[in-house]
C-alpha cells in the first residue's frame, strides 16, 4: 500500500517517536509549528519528513496546509483541537489527537460525520494506551461470565526516582503551568455504589498511599470525571470506578501548601510589579503585616493544613529551596502562578542525562459467577532513554502513529466517520498488537 502523506501539527517532544513510527511506515510526513527551528530539527533524520513553519491559528493557512494532506495529526494545545477539526471538516481530512473528548470537540461530531471523516482522539498513553489494556481485561473477564465490581486506574508522568531530586519530588518537561493546574481540578468517581464529587481546592487532600510496586512510594489522587467511564467501558456492573494520578508521596502535600498560599492563583494582580521580592510577593498574598521571614512563617503555620511536624519542616524548607520567603527579586509575570512557574521552569525541569517514568496501573476486582473474586491488575513501567526519548514522548507519540497508521490502512473499525474514541477490542486490540510489537506491553498479574 503506497504511503500517505500526513501534517503533523506541533513540535514538543511526543512529535519525535510520533514522526518516526509513521516514515517507517513508508508515510510522508510534515511537521508544521511556530517554532519551525524546533520543528526541523525533528526532522532532520527522517528522510520522509519535512519542517515548515505555521500558526495554527491562522485558519487560511491552517486550511491550506490540511487540504494538502490525507490526515492531519493535531499535537499543539487541546484548546486548538476544535480548530483544526473544523478545517479537517471543511477539507473532508482526518484528524487524530491524542486529548480527552472535550464538550466543544463532541459538538462537531455530526459536521465530522456529514464531511465523511474520521476526528479519532484520546490516543496517547493516558488517554490510550491504558483503554488498549483495560478494554482487554473487561473484555476477558465479561466472556467468561464475571464482572468487574471495582476498577482502578492511575498513571503518573514522572521524574525517575534518582531524579526526583527537589522538594515538588517533580519534574518539567515543558511550562509548569500545567502541570501544576492539573493538581487544581475537581474530580468526579463512583466508590461504594456512590458518586462521589471533590472541589478543586480539596484534591490533593484526597492523595493517599497507593502501592504499585516495591522500591516506590506512591500516592494517588482521583483525575478528572471516572463516572463517564462506567459507561464508556461498559462496567455498569462496577461499584467503584477510578481513575486518578500517581505522584511520588511529598508532591501532594507540597502542591497542596502552594494553594493554600495563593501560588495557583490565575487572576491577574495590579500590585504584582517588577522589583518586588519573593517574599514581598507572599506577604501580600496571604496579607501579612510584613515580609520578614518570622511573620510569613507564623501565617503560613494558620493557613497550612500540615498532617505532622515532618511534613511541616519539609513544606518549610521546600519554600526556602524555591526561594519564595527570600529578599530576592522575582521574575514577576501578570498572575502569581506564572510567576511561580518562571522559578520553575529554571529549578526544576529535566537536565541532560536524565530520565524520566511512565508508571501506568489497571487493577480489577471481579467476581465469578461461582461467587469467588479474584484482583487482576496491568502495569506499564516504562523509563525513558537518556539523551534520547522520554517514556511519556515513546508511549504518546508511538501509540498515535499507530493508530494513525491503523487509520490510513482502512482498519474497518475506524472507518465509520464521526468523533472516535477507542473503547471497544475491534479498536484497541489491533492498536495493543502493534503496540506490543514497539516494546509497549503492560504487564498482567493476578494477585
Amino acid at each position: 500500500m503506497a504511503g500517505k502523506k500526513v501534517l503533523v501539527l506541533g513540535s514538543g517532544m511526543v512529535v519525535g517517536p510520533c514522526v518516526e513510527y509513521l516514515t517507517r511506515e513508508g508515510n510522508s510526513v510534515t511537521v508544521a509549528s511556530r517554532n519551525v527551528a524546533t520543528a526541523e530539527k525533528l526532522v532532520e533524520s527522517h528522510s520522509r519528513a519535512k519542517a515548515i513553519q505555521l500558526d495554527v491559528t491562522d485558519n487560511a493557512a491552517l486550511e491550506q496546509q490540511i487540504a494538502g494532506h490525507d490526515l492531519a495529526i493535531s499535537l499543539v494545545p487541546f484548546a486548538h483541537h476544535a480548530c483544526v477539526i473544523k478545517a479537517g471538516i471543511k477539507q473532508k481530512t482526518h484528524i487524530v489527537t491524542t486529548s480527552y473528548v472535550s464538550p466543544t470537540v463532541q459538538e462537531l461530531d455530526g459536521a465530522a460525520k456529514a464531511a465523511g471523516i474520521v476526528v479519532l482522539n484520546e490516543v496517547g498513553v493516558d488517554p490510550g494506551l491504558d483503554h488498549c489494556y483495560a478494554i482487554k481485561t473487561i473484555s476477558e473477564v465479561h466472556a467468561k461470565g464475571g464482572k468487574v465490581k471495582e476498577f482502578y486506574s492511575y498513571c503518573g508522568g514522572l521524574p525517575a526516582p534518582e531524579c526526583s531530586d527537589n522538594p515538588l519530588r517533580f519534574k518539567f518537561s515543558w511550562s509548569p503551568r500545567g502541570a501544576l493546574l492539573s493538581q487544581y481540578n475537581p474530580a468526579k468517581f463512583i466508590q461504594g455504589g456512590r458518586e462521589i464529587e471533590v472541589r478543586n481546592i480539596d484534591l490533593m487532600a484526597q492523595a493517599k498511599p497507593y502501592f504499585v510496586k516495591d522500591g516506590y512510594s506512591f500516592v494517588a489522587y482521583p483525575n478528572r470525571n471516572s463516572v463517564l467511564f462506567r459507561d464508556f467501558y461498559k462496567i455498569p456492573e462496577a461499584d467503584t470506578v477510578i481513575r486518578g494520578t500517581l505522584r511520588y508521596q511529598e508532591n501532594p502535600a507540597f502542591v497542596r501548601a502552594l494553594i493554600d498560599l495563593g501560588w495557583l492563583d490565575t487572576e491577574k494582580k495590579p500590585w504584582l510589579k517588577n522589583g518586588l521580592t519573593w517574599a514581598e510577593i507572599q506577604q501580600n498574598a496571604i496579607s501579612v503585616q510584613s515580609s520578614d521571614e518570622s511573620f510569613l512563617l507564623s501565617k503560613i503555620d494558620q493557613l497550612c493544613t500540615f498532617s505532622n511536624q515532618y511534613e511541616k519542616e519539609y513544606i518549610i524548607s521546600g519554600l526556602r529551596w524555591i526561594g519564595i520567603l527570600s529578599k530576592q527579586q522575582a521574575p514577576v509575570r501578570s498572575n502569581l502562578l506564572d510567576t511561580l512557574c518562571a522559578r520553575l521552569a529554571e529549578l526544576i525541569s529535566f537536565q541532560p542525562g536524565e530520565r524520566d517514568l511512565v508508571m501506568l496501573q489497571h487493577k480489577f476486582v471481579v467476581e465469578w459467577s461461582n461467587g469467588e473474586k479474584d484482583t487482576l491488575t496491568s502495569t506499564l513501567e516504562l523509563f525513558g532513554w537518556p539523551n534520547g526519548y522520554s517514556a511519556m514522548a515513546k508511549s504518546v507519540g508511538t501509540t498515535c502513529g499507530i493508530a494513525t497508521q491503523l487509520l490510513l490502512s482502512g482498519l474497518p473499525s475506524l472507518q465509520g466517520p464521526g468523533i472516535v474514541t477507542p473503547y471497544t477490542e475491534d479498536i484497541c486490540g489491533p492498536i495493543r498488537e502493534q503496540l506490543e510489537k514497539n516494546g509497549l506491553t503492560m504487564v498482567e498479574r493476578k494477585l
